[in-house]
């Protein structure tokens, strides 16, 4: 606890932030993620086209068994095999982005999740992360039983946001 972490990545330079709680540990008790980063990139989200050139920020067995694409977004990767991201041009328009993290959500939720702690941005993304919590109960209510598979934009967003479709 307390290290100092330095990003200098393409779309951050010299940005730096002091871990202060334990790697996976101390959240917010409203903040109850089913998914781990790793075990997201391992699933397959964001068309393998997230954090691919910013890994040494983070711990390097996240990335052993990431589903990456070397090139541009493959949605094939995805769990689901389907695009359910909307373009970060989108995200900056609507005013979801923070200035500290540029990539967006899962960014914040990597950071959040090694330990940095951000409280006002932190009680922000606990709220967005809390509000896609209907996607859960529409998948519910339109599922088809038996069909792990139907709504698969639906459930790819949802894995996006650390919920995890896959049970639902």
């Amino acid at each position: 606890m307390g290290r100092v972490i330095t990003v200098n990545d393409r779309m951050q330079s010299g940005y730096r932030y002091r871990l202060m709680a334990p790697s996976g540990r101390n959240f917010d008790p409203a903040f109850r993620p089913e998914l781990t980063p790793k075990q997201m990139l391992e699933l397959g989200v964001f068309c393998g086209k997230y954090l691919t050139d910013c890994r040494d920020e983070f711990p390097a067995n996240w990335f052993a068994r990431a589903k990456l694409s070397p090139s541009g977004r493959d949605c094939s990767l995805n769990y689901f095999g389907v695009d359910a991201s909307q373009p970060l041009s989108v995200w900056r328009r609507k005013g979801w982005i923070h200035p500290d993290d540029p990539r967006g959500w899962f960014q914040w939720y990597c950071r959040y999740y090694i330990g940095r702690r951000m409280p006002d941005e932190d009680a922000r993304q606990i709220g967005r992360w809390k509000a896609m919590r209907r996607h859960v109960s529409q998948v519910r209510k339109h599922r088809e039983p038996g069909d792990p598979m139907c709504r698969p934009r639906q459930r790819q967003a949802l894995l996006h946001w650390a919920y995890d479709s896959r049970k639902i």
